[in-house]
């Protein structure tokens, strides 16, 4: 990409597409095509057509998607199925249609078996049976790698993929119905401590293990892919290491200053025991994270601390 290239970040204001935004113009790239879902239903084909017809982008980050935790997951499934389906069918395809120079493809990590062995390499994928709770979310994003690979070896498209693992950090979501552990978990740490509550609970055992990455190095990752990486097979970004959900809601209470209890209601689903990825490969390509948890931690907390909606 050269610095006058005409970008298209897809899902700008979302945590991830924000963070891309950040790093794009902090490197100098400040032609960048941005359109909110009022502006742009990427749902619907014909509009997407419409916009890539006018804008004719050179380079697209495919960030926008309908995401959630497992609750969400688990009670929107038809809207997670059908909605990121039709979003990167749409986007790849009007990217091929008109003359996309590279794409970037932004996964998940719950693409991976639930039961598939540790830590998950990308060869693994379609090896076993998907975790129920995000099955629908899982099988889209399964959908957008495929559409990646094959645009690619039909067309000659270069367009890649990247499956990040759990994802924090600025602009996340807070709604405790619908966000991710790190975010619910910081929601509900500072609001126990602003109304003293005697305890905090938190869903499940505490024994699952997870891996966790900073948005910002997701977006230096993706900045980093999308000026070395040129290949089918899609790419694991992580961090390489995992905490349990009881270590991690420890760390968050810690952090917040919280000096309440901290109580697992075992009546609800853990989800996937383990969830580590190998990030072995983009090490080779010489790419590694940056942020460690706890400061990335720390920082999120602040975040979300200052902002308007959540600071009283």
């Amino acid at each position: 990409m050269k610095r006058d290239s005409k970008i298209y970040v897809a899902g700008h204001r979302g945590m991830v597409g924000s963070a891309i935004v950040r790093k794009l113009q902090s490197e100098g790239y400040n032609n960048l095509v941005l359109r909110t879902s009022e502006d742009l239903d990427l749902r619907n084909q014909a509009s997407v057509e419409g916009f890539f017809a006018a804008e004719k982008p050179e380079y697209v980050f495919l960030a926008a998607a309908k995401v959630g935790g497992i609750l969400a997951n688990n009670t929107y499934r038809a809207e997670f199925l059908y909605d990121n389906l039709m979003i990167e069918s749409n986007v790849i395809h009007q990217s091929y249609v008109h003359g996309v120079k590279k794409l970037l493809f932004l996964g998940s990590s719950c693409i991976y078996p639930k039961m598939a062995p540790q830590p998950l390499k990308e060869e693994y994928l379609l090896s076993g049976y998907l975790e129920e709770t995000n099955e629908p979310y899982a099988i889209a994003k399964i959908t957008g790698i495929k559409l990646c690979e094959n645009y690619r070896r039909q067309y000659g498209c270069d367009f890649i993929s990247a499956m990040p693992t759990n994802l924090y950090g600025p602009n996340d979501n807070y709604d405790l119905n619908n966000s991710h552990v790190i975010p619910a978990l910081i929601r509900k740490f500072v609001e126990a401590k602003r109304n003293n509550l005697s305890e905090v609970i938190v869903w499940g055992t505490g024994s699952p293990l997870r891996e966790f990455l900073h948005v910002d190095d997701l977006a230096d990752a993706s900045f980093f892919l999308m000026q070395t990486y040129s290949d089918s097979m899609f790419i694991n970004v992580g961090s390489g290491s995992e905490i349990s959900i009881k270590e991690l809601a420890l760390l968050i209470s810690s952090l917040t200053g919280y000096e309440g209890q901290t109580v697992f209601d075992t009546s609800k689903p853990d989800g996937t025991p383990r969830k580590l990825m190998s990030v072995s490969r983009l090490h080779a390509f010489g790419w590694q994270q940056e942020i460690e948890l706890q400061e990335g931690i720390r920082s999120t907390i602040a975040d979300y601390c200052s902002n308007p909606i959540y600071s009283s």
